[in-house]
């Protein structure tokens, strides 16, 4: 009878055994077997039970060192630099760049809508009785900022201080200060602040927008419904995304790291921790995030940056004198273009920047500075990114000739001066602030070059002016066939014309003749 040999069994998966101060590995399947052969084991299972001895050892060893982790190594996070790295976070990051990202609140105390009831209340039981109720009434904003000068200076977004009397800056400490606003861009939207305090405040570096690719990681810090200071991480969508329609400069970086009501005016980080685009926007049906953000690239938010540093009250941007428009499919064909790119210009103004470099109708501008444009929205924004000082190189289409035209850069002339004035009057124009119409106020407002006339910019909804419907940007050419050119003439004009104005108008390029009795 052959001699039974007895193997050993294979070796047993560890199990956890708990305990007050450690955590045990417990390998008690793994003893020797009793085994009924009496002779001493064949050399194949001396081989056997070394290779598994091996194999037990470096087992143990795998477990201890994954359940007893290096104190050094468990503390040193830090930003992802490479693919390699094991142990990734943005805490060091965050840590930094929080200390910068501030809270924003504004107050306004506004007039409420009369009621009609309140005239029959009023009557039998007074200002004070029965039925009265607060003219009065405070509404708030709330958004974010960026710290970016030690001395205090704060970026945020227009739309976020538009209309406040009272604006606090809150830190992540919780320390709040009174903050002004120094600088007004509402075609950027963005707009500066002032921290009232002497000290010195951490802040934030101004990146560089224009190296980023699709896919970088991105993070946004803000202030999210108000819970307090939030960071979500994402990726860059989408560059240059134009067509937006929240400013005049629409050329946003898209992200889907998640932006909400609140985060407007935070920071968009790259992972060199520098500002990289103030969250502006999103793209939403419930009023929450959907994944799709937009923010003020850092290249745009500069500009206005540098501005406020110098102490100006306006951001001056360069002139072009030319007006442009859309390269349809149709217009690509007709040209010979390969696929629809560029801007067509469509009017030159004479002696303007434009007339002098020698640009001229017909003329497809195809880039700026070397960076390629497809429509009106990216040739705005990387024509005013240019500068007002020096030349900005264009590059065109003629025909069928390629030129580079070099533009002289200059800001927009205010010529005539403005001579703002409220029509104090009882006519049809009362309770309408006007401007003389110039290159610079058009610019301005976005209104058609080479006009003249006096543009209303402001209409009291409460006024004469607003009973009558004119609205912000209509052109007064003409009342009682008198031809306007300065606010003074429009109010003498609209004075001396009794109880009847014939009036000629341009809303939007449209031109409008009216007879208006008062």
């Amino acid at each position: 009878m052959l001699p039974r040999i007895g193997l050993p069994p294979p070796p047993a998966i560890p199990t956890m055994r708990h305990s007050d101060d450690a955590i045990r590995l417990s390998f008690s399947t793994l003893s020797e077997p009793e085994s009924d052969v009496t002779q001493m084991p064949s050399e194949s299972a001396r081989r056997d039970r070394a290779v598994i001895a091996i194999l037990l050892a470096a087992f143990i060893g795998l477990v201890t060192c994954l359940a007893t982790p290096d104190p050094a190594v468990a503390q040193s996070r830090v930003v992802p630099q490479s693919d390699a790295q094991v142990k990734l976070s943005y805490a060091p990051l965050v840590r930094e760049a929080a200390q910068a990202v501030v809270n924003v609140h504004g107050a306004r105390v506004t007039e409420r809508p009369r009621d009609h009831m309140e005239d029959f209340f009023e009557r039998f039981f007074g200002n004070d009785g029965f039925g009265a109720m607060p003219r009065e009434r405070i509404e708030r904003s709330l958004g974010s900022g960026v710290i970016v000068d030690a001395a205090g200076l704060v970026v945020t977004n227009y739309h976020v201080v538009e209309g406040m009397t009272e604006l606090r800056v809150a830190l992540v400490d919780r320390r709040e200060f009174d903050a002004e606003v120094v600088l007004r861009d509402p075609r950027s939207d963005l707009a500066m602040l002032q921290i009232a305090s002497d000290e010195s405040f951490p802040a934030l570096e101004l990146g560089d927008s224009e190296t980023l690719e699709v896919g970088d990681i991105v993070l946004a810090i803000g202030n999210p419904f108000g819970v307090g200071q939030t960071v979500t991480q994402g990726i860059v969508s989408a560059l240059a995304r134009t067509q937006v329609g929240i400013s005049d400069y629409q050329f946003f970086i898209q992200t889907d790291a998640a932006i909400n009501p609140g985060n407007s005016g935070g920071a968009l980080l790259d992972m060199t921790g520098q500002v990289v685009g103030i969250n502006t926007a999103i793209y939403s049906r419930s009023g929450g995030s959907h994944g799709i953000g937009f923010a003020i690239p850092a290249a745009m938010v500069h500009a206005v940056v540098e501005s406020a540093r110098i102490g100006a009250d306006r951001v001056r941007r360069p002139w072009l004198g030319a007006s442009v428009q859309e390269v349809t499919p149709d217009i690509a064909e007709s040209v010979g273009l390969a696929r629809p790119s560029g801007v067509l210009v469509t009017h030159v103004l004479d002696d303007s920047p434009a007339d002098r470099a020698g640009l001229r109708r017909g003329d497809i501008i195809r880039a700026v500075e070397g960076r390629r444009i497809n429509d009106p929205d990216a040739f705005g924004y990387r024509f005013a990114l240019a500068g007002v000082e020096g030349l900005a190189r264009i590059d065109i289409l003629r025909g069928e000739r390629a030129l580079d035209l070099d533009v002289p850069l200059m800001p927009p002339p205010e010529e005539p001066p403005r001579e703002t004035l409220t029509i104090a009057s009882r006519t049809p124009l009362g309770g309408a602030t006007v401007v003389n119409l110039s290159p610079a106020v058009a610019e301005e407002l976005q209104v058609q070059q080479g006009l003249e006339g006096v543009i209303i910019t402001e209409v009291d909804p409460r006024s004469i002016a607003a009973s009558y419907g004119f609205r912000p940007g209509d052109i007064i050419l003409e009342v009682n066939n008198r031809q306007i050119r300065r606010t003074g003439e429009l109010d003498e004009a609209m004075r001396a014309g009794g109880r009847s104005w014939a009036m000629r108008i341009n809303r939007g390029g449209q031109i409008i003749t009216t007879m208006l009795r008062g």
